[in-house]
C-alpha cells in the first residue's frame, strides 16, 4: 500500500524481558513508512486525560440526553493503551493516536469534553455495557460475536499481520511455515479467533489449516495485554506476534534491530467499529445515533481524513457508504 512518509522523531517503548516497562528515547523517523511509527508508553489503570483538551462544538451536530451519559457534560471512552499508533501515551504520560483524537473529535462535535478509561481489551465489552463508559473506540473488529453483545458504528479497518525477531530465524514466510510454531497476541481479539477457528473464523482457522494438511497445530500463547504478547517475542517465549497491521508495522520500525514482519503478506482487512451498548427495544440508542452523527460530520469536514493522516493511517480510512449500511 502507498503510505506518505513521517518527518518527525518518535518515542519508542523499550520492553524488559522481565516486564513489560517502558523508557523513551527519541530515534529519527524520517523515512518510516505510514502506520508503522507512532509514540508509545507504559499502560497505567483508571481515567487518564485526553491528549489534548477539546473545545466544545460551536454548534453541536447532535446532543445526547444527560441520562444517557456515564457522566453529563463527557463522553466516557473506553480504549485499551497502548496499541500505538492508534491509541498511546505520549511522552507526558497522556493518551493520544488515531483512534483517541477521533473519539475527542466526535466528543467535541457533540458539544462534550471527553474522559478517556484505559480498559483490559478482553473486558472492554463488559465495561460500556456495565455501564462504565458510554463508548468504547479500541481498533475493535467487527465480528458477528460482538454485534450480539454490543452495537457498532465502523470508523476503519486494517489487516492482520506478524511480527518475528530481526532476521526471521524460523523462516516464517506463508501460513504453512506457522504450523508447529507459537504465536502470541493479546486475549480477546480477532488474532486468537483466527488461530483458534473460534468466533467468526469457526471451522477455518489457521491451525485447522495446518492439521488438514498433516501438519502439527499452532501453539496458540495469550496475553493479558499487547505489550506482554511483545515481549514474549522479544523473550524468546514465542516464535511470532500477531496484532492488526498498524501496531505490529509499527513495532517492525521502532524496534528495528529487534523485529521484522514476516513473510506472510498482510491478512485481509477487517472494519473495526464503535462499541455502543445495545437497549432493551432493540433501536439504536441516542448514543449510538449521536456518535454515527459526529463520525459522518468529521468525514464530511475532513478532520476525520487529517487524523488518520496525522498518524499516518489514512489506508485505513472508511467511506459513510461503509458506516450507513
Amino acid at each position: 500500500m502507498q503510505r506518505a512518509t513521517l518527518g518527525v522523531a518518535v518515542v519508542t517503548v523499550a520492553i524488559s524481558l522481565a516486564a513489560c516497562s517502558s523508557s523513551s528515547s527519541s530515534p529519527s523517523a524520517s523515512s518510516a513508512p505510514a502506520s508503522q511509527v507512532a509514540t508509545a508508553a507504559p499502560t497505567t489503570a483508571g481515567s487518564t486525560a485526553p491528549s489534548a483538551a477539546p473545545s466544545a462544538a460551536a454548534t453541536p451536530v447532535a446532543t445526547i440526553p444527560a441520562g444517557n451519559l456515564v457522566l453529563p457534560g463527557k463522553l466516557v471512552v473506553c480504549s485499551d493503551i497502548p496499541y500505538p499508533p492508534l491509541e498511546f501515551f505520549d511522552d507526558a504520560g497522556n493518551p493520544t493516536g488515531s483512534d483517541i483524537d477521533i473519539a475527542t473529535g466526535i466528543a467535541t462535535k457533540l458539544g462534550l469534553t471527553i474522559q478517556i478509561e484505559n480498559s483490559v481489551f478482553d473486558t472492554i465489552i463488559a465495561a460500556v455495557t456495565g455501564g462504565k463508559c458510554d463508548i468504547v473506540v479500541s481498533d475493535q473488529n467487527i465480528t458477528a460475536d460482538r454485534l450480539k453483545a454490543v452495537d457498532m458504528i465502523p470508523y476503519f479497518q486494517a489487516g492482520q499481520s506478524f511480527v518475528v525477531a530481526k532476521g526471521n530465524p524460523k523462516a516464517i514466510n506463508t501460513t504453512d511455515d506457522l504450523c508447529g510454531k507459537s504465536v502470541a497476541a493479546e486475549t480477546g481479539t480477532t488474532e486468537v479467533d483466527y488461530v483458534n477457528g473460534v468466533g467468526d473464523y469457526k471451522g477455518d482457522g489457521l491451525s485447522k489449516q495446518c492439521t488438514d494438511k498433516g501438519k502439527p497445530k499452532i501453539d496458540m500463547k495469550e496475553f493479558p495485554k499487547d505489550t506482554d504478547a511483545l515481549a514474549a517475542l522479544l523473550g524468546g517465549q514465542v516464535d511470532a506476534y500477531f496484532a492488526d497491521t498498524p501496531p505490529a508495522a509499527y513495532y517492525t520500525i521502532a524496534h528495528a534491530d529487534q523485529f521484522d514482519l514476516s513473510g506472510i503478506p498482510a491478512l485481509q482487512p477487517i472494519k473495526a467499529g464503535i462499541s455502543v451498548a445495545k437497549t432493551s427495544d432493540g433501536k439504536h440508542s441516542p448514543v449510538y445515533d449521536a456518535v454515527k452523527t459526529a463520525l459522518l460530520s468529521m468525514i464530511a469536514d475532513g478532520s476525520y481524513q487529517a487524523i488518520l493522516a496525522k498518524y499516518h493511517v489514512d489506508d485505513g480510512a472508511v467511506t459513510p457508504a461503509d458506516i450507513n449500511k
